[in-house]
């Protein structure tokens, strides 16, 4: 092989070489470019997540602070009713 071909060979395979790291840097720089989009959808769905922390704590607390309301409530409404069927049996007694 003489000098000229061997160089249209080394070129050649260079060019193919060139080409292949083309391919990669295309590669790796579409592979960065996914990995940040998904770094920034994981920040999104941890603040979200947090926000909703904070928000089920206050429904939690709403929840409880209702409960011993109702419970309250309820117990004030069996006293009333006591009372009122202590009256009305005061009442049938009497009459």
């Amino acid at each position: 092989m003489d000098t000229p071909e061997r160089f249209d060979a080394a070129l050649k395979r260079l060019s193919a070489a060139l080409e292949k790291l083309e391919a990669a840097t295309e590669r790796r720089l579409k592979a960065e470019a996914l990995r940040a989009n998904l770094e920034e959808e994981l920040a999104v769905m941890q603040d979200d997540r947090a926000r909703l922390a904070v928000e089920l704590d206050g429904a939690l607390a709403r929840s409880s602070s209702l409960e011993t309301t109702n419970d309250e409530v309820a117990r004030r409404l069996d006293d009333a009713s006591a009372a009122v069927k202590a009256v009305l049996n005061g009442l049938e007694r009497e009459g």
